[in-house]
């Protein structure tokens, strides 16, 4: 069985996989169903999606429309203002076909300018705030990506009452001392504040390299299914407190749930940088220009 936690203090026990539903985003709806009656049997009961996700919320809706009070259900905004955020909200809802949203999330707010936006008079919190006062959300959180995330995710938590946040976490960008130290001082924090902490980018391996052959289901390359996979996910699972988002690959979707049924201990440093080396594994993020997908 899939092991679960209390998602902050939302009250909500999440298994500590979360499923990743841009996996669905160009889906035909008779795939999509196939995909989440697979995520309702492993009993993953927590689903995260994003306007921004192509046909994701439309492939939930037939889902959502048997088991809505079953799962949490996250979606994400990428409006800063606090008109575009409900304008937002309120298509999601639409499309999903429900009447409220669990989680409402800020997505991938990273840079200053849009951070300034977000927290100001008129700005996206604001807006979601007055959304979750009417009952159209119920908690509110914030995303990112790139090694600034954790210090742009604590300067968040000091300007508003955040219910979680999602960040990359893996043994890549662990080898980055200061990543690693900024995460860890995030971690305290929410810990401190009941803030649950949703992590990304668990088996990505490197981002595509120009001779790649196949389909592209992510925009990084993840790793294939075997030990390094099963490895990477032990790592994370490994650390206390943190949930797993799953890939947007769907075909890995299995390799993943079971690494995670295995319960496997923390692997050794050896292990894991025989992993990055047998696989060719490289950072995704440089602090920098590929920090902006």
């Amino acid at each position: 069985m899939l092991p679960r936690l209390l998602f902050g203090r939302t009250g909500h026990e999440s298994s500590r996989l979360i499923f990743g539903a841009a996996a669905l985003s160009a889906m035909s709806p008779e795939r999509a169903d196939r995909t989440l009656d697979q995520v309702w049997t492993v009993g993953i009961n927590h689903i995260d999606t994003a306007a921004s996700y192509g046909d994701s919320e439309l492939r939930l809706a037939p889902f959502l429309a048997d088991h809505r009070d079953d799962v949490f259900l996250a979606s994400k905004t990428d409006q800063r203002t606090a008109s575009g955020a409900r304008r937002q909200v309120e298509a999601s809802l639409e499309r999903l076909g429900v009447d409220h949203l669990d989680l409402i999330q800020l997505h991938n707010l990273v840079e200053p300018d849009e951070w300034a936006v977000a927290h100001g008079p008129g700005g996206a919190v604001e807006g979601l705030v007055a959304a979750r006062e009417e009952g159209l959300v119920r908690h509110i959180g914030v995303t990112g990506h790139g090694l600034r995330i954790a210090e742009s995710h604590r300067r968040s938590l000091e300007a508003f009452d955040y219910d979680s946040v999602l960040l990359p976490y893996n043994h890549v960008l662990c080898q980055d001392p200061a990543y690693l130290a900024s995460f860890d001082s995030l971690l305290v924090t929410c810990a401190d504040r009941g803030v649950a902490v949703q992590t990304i980018k668990a088996i990505a391996r490197r981002r595509w390299q120009a001779d790649a052959d196949g389909p592209r289901f992510a925009w990084y390359e993840p790793l294939p299914p075997g030990p390094a996979l099963d490895r990477a996910v032990a790592f994370v699972l490994g650390r206390d407190g943190i949930f797993l988002n799953t890939s947007s690959d769907a075909n890995l979707l299995a390799a993943i749930v079971a690494a995670a049924e295995a319960g496997a201990p923390v692997p050794s440093a050896a292990e894991l940088q025989g992993d990055v080396e047998a696989n060719d594994m490289a950072p995704l993020f440089d602090g920098g220009a590929l920090d902006r997908i």
